[in-house]
């Protein structure tokens, strides 16, 4: 009898030892990746500081002068464009499929999400390169710019000459690829809401649209959060579809028809061309920005629903 419990005494220590192996790995793994980036980030950091790094628009690898504004800017707008165009559509989705779709329909749309998320990132930026850019140029924005170029102030976000691989053609590919990341969340957060509160809604005589309304979304906000925080995640990671559709030039417009550069197309397009140690290490600089704006977001968001939760409490 001792002897089987001090084997199951053995197992159950040799049990907790793997597993925590296993969570002390991934706390491993994200300080070695913060201690490589901050490595490599050095002589940029020593040589151009962070203020200095982060507000200047100078991109000029001859003369080896760098600055993160013109990344930043690019990143920053196509992901806050593609939110507000995303969060809209995704959450009509989300409301058709729970709450108004015929049943018989509703693995069909559910399939269709999956699958739009499934597509790999790098056949989005082939179709927003050969398919989506030129009717863009071509059709969409001579059309926007005709009718917005007279409005003062709007104006300016619609001048310049219409090719399609500009900031507006980004933002819309990048918000197509995250509403259904956005969509399949809020879509299982919906189908949460208990069925007693609908009832109740119903039964003093509230409408379908009240009841989505005052009811649905409501006791649904923390999961919308949640997916708006994933997709603005997905968003400022996102290299390859943007890639093919922005134009990688450095340099804050005001207009959405002009090409710019985020802080992954930059990466992937100058890593290999870096020539100089100060060079190769103002790219390790934007990169370790990069990742420290995503813990940002994630801090950011943990911190909210951790407080909206005890509110609820």
């Amino acid at each position: 009898m001792a002897g089987i419990l001090k084997r199951e005494q053995t197992l159950d220590k040799f049990f907790y030892g793997l597993t925590f192996s296993a969570a002390f790995l991934v706390l491993a793994v994200i300080v070695s990746i913060f201690i490589s980036l901050f490595r490599e980030s050095l002589p940029a950091i020593e040589t151009f500081g962070f203020y200095r790094f982060v507000s200047s628009t100078a991109w000029d690898p001859v003369k080896e002068i760098f600055g993160a504004a013109t990344t930043l800017y690019g990143t920053l707008v196509t992901t806050i464009l593609a939110l507000i165009m995303a969060i809209p559509i995704a959450l009509g989705i989300a409301i058709f499929i729970t709450e108004l779709c015929p049943k018989f329909l509703k693995p069909v749309f559910g399939t269709a999400i999956e699958l739009l998320a499934a597509i790999p990132s790098i056949i989005y930026g082939m179709w927003g390169l050969f398919t989506f850019a030129p009717l863009m140029g071509e059709y969409v924005e001579p059309f926007l710019q005709q009718i917005f170029s007279p409005v003062p102030v709007i104006g300016q976000l619609f001048s310049g000459l219409p090719l399609g691989i500009d900031i507006l053609t980004t933002s819309i590919v990048l918000s197509i690829m995250i509403i259904p990341f956005i969509a399949s969340i809020v879509r299982d957060t919906f189908a949460l809401t208990p069925v007693q509160l609908k009832e109740s809604a119903y039964g003093i005589g509230a409408t379908r649209w009240e009841v989505i309304k005052d009811v649905v979304i409501p006791y649904s906000k923390t999961g919308i959060f949640g997916s708006v925080i994933i997709a603005m995640g997905r968003a400022l990671g996102e290299t390859m579809a943007v890639a093919f559709v922005l134009g990688n030039k450095h340099a804050i417009a005001t207009s959405l028809f002009s090409a710019s550069a985020t802080i992954t197309v930059t990466l992937a397009n100058e890593f290999t061309e870096a020539d100089s140690d100060l060079y190769l290490s103002s790219l390790f600089y934007l990169a370790l920005i990069l990742l420290t704006m995503n813990f940002l977001v994630l801090a950011i968001a943990k911190t909210f629903l951790t407080r909206k939760g005890k509110v609820c409490h």
